[in-house]
């Protein structure tokens, strides 16, 4: 027989109230269910917190998805602007490869051999970029389209300024040609004498007269008709005072029976610049001033360069 344990209840006055007997098998019984139900409590809370945790885990996991996802949104939504940029920037620089086109079909300048167009050799403007890819798909196609279009426009901006260059070259050499090619008139009076064939008022013979005769009272003041640098300032023959300018190109310009000068040999000079007077020097029959225009040293007819 198993053995027995006795328990006494006692009561609020201290007397026992009632007796228990229970063998030890049950009490043994008894204590291993209570550990074991400690210990699966145990597990129970170990496990609830873990998951618990786990579940915090996951909300921070999902918020940072989350995020990321916001984040990857607003990149792709930069690609889209960024393309739509490099699509305003092919378009201006057409319009500045048209407003160079203009310039030169206005100022008369043609395209050099060497040069090609602001894409390359027989390159076509690039395509506009697609920028409306859905948010939810991989840009990757549209990056890549945009990495190549980059470099397109690099090689086109460096061929657009090559032209540029170019053109303002010309523009400049024009300019300096144009300021060195006599346009005005030396001096206000009356013309007594063209360009051509005449009778010499001297030997009464016909004869070619190589400039324009311009009378005025002495000492009316003469300018120059185109910027240069004066190569003659001194008496010579029967031009009397005679002033030469050397404008470039080929162009000079004589001033004859001069009263004073006012410019010297090597002084520069600008058009409109006064130079020197009316005179009545040299082989003449009153004041006037001799205007020659000559073009690589051969007399043309001054007239065709007086534009006011």
């Amino acid at each position: 027989m198993s053995e027995k344990i006795t328990f006494f209840i006692f009561g609020t006055a201290g007397t026992p109230v009632k007796q228990v007997a229970a063998s030890k098998t049950l009490l043994y019984l008894m204590g291993f269910f209570a550990i074991f139900c400690a210990t699966g409590l145990g597990f129970g809370v170990y496990d609830y917190y873990h998951l618990k945790m786990s579940s915090l885990s996951t909300g921070k996991l999902e918020d940072k998805v989350r995020n990321q996802q916001d984040e990857i949104t607003v990149q792709r939504k930069q690609i889209q602007t960024f393309a739509g940029k490099i699509n305003s920037l092919k378009s201006n620089l057409l319009t500045l490869n048209d407003f160079e086109k203009q310039i030169r079909t206005i100022a008369g300048i043609e395209i050099s051999d060497k040069q090609t167009g602001i894409f390359g050799v027989g390159g076509s403007m690039p395509e506009d970029i697609e920028t409306n890819v859905e948010l939810t798909k991989k840009h990757n196609s549209l990056m890549r389209e945009m990495h190549d279009q980059v470099k397109q426009l690099d090689l086109a901006s460096v061929n657009q300024e090559d032209r540029f260059e170019y053109l303002l070259k010309h523009l400049v050499d024009r300019g300096n040609l144009l300021a060195h090619t006599p346009a005005i008139r030396p001096v206000r009076g009356i013309i007594t004498s063209k360009f051509g064939y005449r009778t010499s008022p001297f030997t009464a013979q016909g004869e070619f007269h190589k400039g324009l005769d311009i009378a005025n009272r002495k000492g009316t003041r003469i300018v120059a008709v185109a910027d240069g640098t004066v190569s003659f300032a001194d008496v010579k023959g029967f031009w009397g005072k005679l002033m030469i300018i050397n404008h470039g190109h080929g162009m000079t310009t004589y001033y004859a029976h001069l009263h004073k000068f006012l410019k010297k040999a090597g002084d520069s000079v600008k058009r409109g610049e006064v130079i020197a007077q009316i005179g009545n020097t040299g082989r003449s029959t009153g004041p006037h001033l001799h205007y020659e225009v000559r073009l690589n040293g051969t007399p043309v007819n001054p007239e065709k360069y007086i534009l006011n």
